[in-house]
C-alpha cells in the first residue's frame, strides 16, 4: 500500500505510474477535493478540515511494509516509527538513520522563522526533484514488495 499526504503533492501522477508498475494500491488522503479515480487500486480519502487529520489518518493506518509519500516531517516520523518506507516528494528518503535530524532541523527553521532570522521560503520543485522521487519511490517499492 502507497499511502499519499495528498495536499499540494507535486508528483501524484508519477505515485500513480510507478503504482501502476509494481502492481500496489494507493490511498490519496487530503482535506479538499481530490480528482476522483476509475482505477480500483486507487482509493482517495477526504478526511475533516480539522489540523493534521490527514496527517492523523495515514499514521494509524501505516505499519511495515507500507509506503509513506509526505514532505511533513512530523508525518514522516510517526510511519518511520511504525515501520513504513517514506519519502518526500522529491525523493528524500525518511528511515529510523535520518528522522532525528530531519526533525531536529524542521524546528530550527521554524524557530528561525518565528524570530525573523529566516523568511523561510522554499526552494521551486525543479524536474531534478521529480527524477530524485521516481527512482526514491521505484526502489521503496521493490523493498515493500519484498518485505511484504
Amino acid at each position: 500500500m502507497i499511502y499519499v499526504d495528498a495536499d499540494a503533492c507535486p508528483v501524484k501522477p508519477e505515485i500513480l505510474k510507478v503504482a501502476e508498475r509494481h502492481g500496489l494500491e494507493v490511498t490519496f488522503v487530503a482535506n479538499s477535493g481530490l480528482r476522483p479515480s476509475r482505477d480500483p487500486m486507487v482509493k482517495n480519502i477526504i478526511v475533516s478540515g480539522a489540523f493534521d487529520a490527514a496527517d492523523d489518518w495515514i499514521a494509524e493506518r501505516a505499519t511495515t511494509g507500507d509506503i509513506v509519500v509526505t514532505a511533513d516531517v512530523p508525518l514522516a516520523g510517526r510511519c518511520v516509527a511504525a515501520g513504513a518506507f517514506v519519502t518526500g516528494p522529491t525523493g528524500r528518503l525518511f528511515d529510523k538513520t535520518n528522522i532525528g535530524m530531519a526533525t531536529a532541523m524542521r524546528d530550527l527553521g521554524a524557530h528561525l522563522r518565528e524570530t525573523g532570522e529566516s523568511k523561510g521560503y522554499n526552494a521551486a520543485f525543479s524536474p531534478r526533484d521529480r527524477s530524485a522521487f521516481l527512482e526514491t519511490l521505484d526502489r521503496l517499492c521493490r523493498r515493500a514488495k519484498s518485505t511484504g
